[in-house]
C-alpha cells in the first residue's frame, strides 16, 4: 500500500469544514476522494469537503465488495429471458445503500453497546463517526434512516413488479445486517457474523439482484453466488483475526476467538483456496461461464497473501501502512479486489460474446 503522511494533530482540524469552492479547486477535491477511498481515512493536510466525509462516514473503500456482488448477478442476467435494465439498475442501487445503511449502523450499534472505543481497532484504522466528533449519534441515526427509507422505497417498486420473492431478499439483508451487531442477537458476539456475510454477499445479493433483474431464479444462480461470498467471508476474517485481542477481553466471541488465531488463519487461507476450486466446479456444472476462469489468474496475488497469514502478525506496520492495526483484513481485501475483479472481466467476456 502507499505511504499516507500522517495526519492533522487535532479532530478539529480534521474534520473542519471544507474552504469554499474557489479555495478547493476540483483536481484538489477529486484526489482528496481517491485518497479516502484508498485508505479509508480523511484527506490529509485538507479539511474535508461534504462529499469526503460522506465517503469516509459510509466506509466507502470497501463499497467494492457489493459491486462486484452486483456486477456478478448484472452479467450473469443480462442476456436471460425477462430481463429488465431498469429494474436491474434498482437493485443494483439497493444493494449498495444497504451496504452503506449497514456501515452506519454497524457504527451506530457498536458505539451504543460500548464495542467501539477509541483504543478499539475500529477507532484505530479511520476514525469512528462518533467518537471523533465528526457527526453526533442522533446524526447517524438520521442518515442511517434516510439511507433505508430511500431503500424502502426502491422495495416497494421492485416488488410491484417482481412480488413477494424480492421483498424476502430484501428483509432477510436488512434482518442480518441489524443482527449483525444490534442487541439482542448480535450475531458478531456469538460467532455467527462470518455466515452471516457469506449469506448476505453470496446468495442475498447476487440472487436477489438476479432475480429483481429477471424474475426467475435458476439453481445455477445459487451455486455462481457462493465463489464470491468465500472471498467476501475471508476479508471478515482476516479483520476480526485482527481484532482478537481486542474482542477476546470484552466477550466480544467471533469464530476466530473462538478456534484461537492460527486456526482461524489456516481457515482464512481454506477459504481463499476454495474460491478457486469453486469456480472450476461452477463452471464444470455450467453455473458460470468457461471465461470465468480468468479468475483462476488472481492466484498470482494470493500467493504473498498466502505468505502474510502463514505467519502472526508483526509488532508494527510498515512505514506509512494505512489501516493499522488491521493486517489480514488488508491483505485478504487485496487479493478478494483482484479475484473479484478478474471474475467479473470473465463474466464480461462471456456477456459481450452470448457465452453461457
Amino acid at each position: 500500500m502507499s505511504a499516507v503522511p500522517p495526519p492533522p494533530t487535532s479532530d478539529q482540524e480534521r474534520f473542519a469544514p471544507a474552504p469554499p469552492a474557489a479555495a478547493a479547486p476540483r483536481q484538489s477535491r477529486l484526489s482528496a476522494w481517491v485518497e479516502v477511498l484508498r485508505t479509508t481515512n480523511p484527506p490529509t493536510g485538507r479539511p474535508l469537503d461534504a462529499v469526503s466525509r460522506w465517503l469516509v462516514l459510509t466506509r466507502a473503500a470497501v463499497l467494492p465488495m457489493t459491486l462486484v456482488a452486483g456486477a456478478i448477478a448484472t452479467l450473469l442476467a443480462v442476456h436471460r429471458p425477462g430481463f429488465r435494465p431498469g429494474l436491474l439498475v434498482l437493485a443494483y442501487l439497493g444493494i449498495v445503500l444497504a451496504h452503506v445503511s449497514n456501515n452506519l449502523m454497524n457504527d451506530l450499534f457498536d458505539a451504543e453497546v460500548g464495542t467501539d472505543t477509541e483504543s478499539y481497532p475500529r477507532a484505530l484504522y479511520a476514525p469512528h463517526p462518533v467518537l471523533s466528533g465528526m457527526i453526533s449519534r442522533r446524526r447517524l441515526a438520521r442518515a442511517a434512516l434516510v439511507v433505508n427509507v430511500v431503500d424502502l422505497s426502491i422495495l416497494i417498486v421492485l416488488a410491484l413488479f417482481r412480488g413477494w420473492p424480492v421483498v424476502g431478499f430484501a428483509l432477510g439483508g436488512f434482518a442480518l445486517s441489524v443482527a449483525y451487531t444490534a442487541p439482542p442477537l448480535r450475531l458478531k458476539k456469538r460467532g455467527l457474523g462470518e455466515p452471516d456475510v457469506f449469506v448476505v454477499w453470496g446468495p442475498l445479493m447476487v440472487c436477489g439482484t438476479y432475480y429483481a433483474a429477471v424474475g426467475h431464479l435458476p439453481w445455477e444462480i445459487w451455486i455462481a453466488s457462493i465463489p464470491y461470498g468465500l472471498l467476501c467471508t475471508a476479508v471478515l476474517m482476516g479483520k476480526h483475526v485482527d481484532k482478537a485481542p481486542y474482542d477476546e477481553p470484552l466477550g466480544v466471541r467471533t469464530l476466530p476467538v473462538i478456534v484461537g488465531e492460527g486456526r482461524a488463519r489456516a481457515l482464512t487461507q481454506a477459504m481463499m483456496a476454495a474460491f478457486y476450486v469453486v469456480v472450476v466446479l461452477c463452471v464444470i456444472v455450467g453455473a458460470l461461464p468457461w471465461p470465468a476462469l480468468l479468475s483462476l489468474l488472481a492466484v498470482q496475488k494470493l500467493v504473498p497473501v498466502w505468505r502474510a497469514f502463514s505467519r502472526p502478525k508483526p509488532d508494527a506496520p510498515p512505514e506509512g501502512f494505512p489501516v493499522w492495526p488491521l493486517w489480514f483484513a488488508a491483505a485478504a481485501f487485496v487479493h478478494t479486489r483482484r479475484a473479484g475483479f478478474l471474475l467479473v472481466l470473465g463474466l464480461v467476456i462471456a456477456a459481450a460474446f452470448g457465452i453461457h
